[in-house]
């Protein structure tokens, strides 16, 4: 899969018994949404916010997707797209979440 360089920003949240939460922070590309903002653990995604965009539909999308594993979030949302732009915030969000989850599990 071919993934974007946009910029991805990533922090240790908070250690839990579980493991390390991660916090990331994705700048999209050709969308209204600028920034989205998310928690790693594992492969379950949680605390999922967009700056920027459809706010009621995205805070809908969040609070929908809120403990989806990176796999659930690529298979719904990879390729939609938003009127003729070759992407939407939620195919950038498929591609932010994947970014993400492979910077997490390589370190």
């Amino acid at each position: 899969m071919n993934i974007p360089n946009n910029s991805l920003t990533q922090k240790i949240r908070y250690i839990t018994p579980m493991g390390i939460v991660m916090h990331y922070k994705y700048q999209t590309e050709n969308t209204c949404t600028q920034f989205i903002s998310f928690d790693i653990e594992g492969n379950i995604v949680r605390n999922i916010s967009f700056t920027g965009g459809c706010n009621g539909n995205l805070k809908a999308i969040s609070k929908l997707l809120d403990g989806a594993t990176v796999e659930e979030i690529e298979a719904k949302l990879l390729g939609n797209t938003c009127g003729r732009r070759p992407t939407s915030c939620t195919d950038q969000l498929a591609i932010a979440v994947r970014k993400a989850y492979n910077k997490y599990m390589s370190e």
